[in-house]
């Protein structure tokens, strides 16, 4: 019995993970794969740990299943995080890496930004904090595209 059940919990992960869209850290890649798959990007400047703002956007629309599912088809999801609690402290790679899409996209350092580009690393257009849905704030997010 304690196998059955630890087999189907492993299927649904494994049936949840197919349908859902994570979080990626790499933005070269994720560049290269919206090239690939002519996908745009959604990029999110958040601070995880200190920015509640940004913490509850993150609940509330960003990492709900409704949202990843909806931003599967067209986008590839990235995360710049900049905490500040030593035990979430990043790589210095991924510091660097931050630091620099915030030099370049996020040039007024608000928390959170959520913006949206295209697979060559154009800004179609930004968003901060919203009350919403996460289908109210992904078709605010797809205005953007023009589509």
């Amino acid at each position: 019995m304690k196998k059955t059940i630890i087999i189907v919990f492993f299927l649904l992960l494994g049936i949840n993970t197919i349908h859902a869209q994570e979080w990626l850290t790499n933005f070269e890649e994720v560049q290269q794969i919206a090239t690939k798959e002519d996908k745009y990007i959604i990029l999110v400047f958040a601070g995880s740990d200190w920015c509640a703002p940004c913490i509850k956007l993150e609940k509330q629309v960003l990492n709900t299943q409704e949202f990843k599912s909806l931003a599967k088809e067209k986008y590839l999801l990235i995360k710049a995080d900049f905490p500040r609690k030593k035990r979430n402290r990043l790589t210095q790679e991924l510091q660097g890496q931050n630091k620099k899409l915030a030099e370049k996209y996020n040039k007024s350092g608000g928390f959170p930004m959520v913006v949206v580009l295209d697979s060559k690393g154009k800004k179609l257009g930004e968003l901060g904090y919203k009350k919403s849905t996460p289908k109210e704030y992904f078709n605010s997010l797809n205005k953007m595209i023009k589509i």
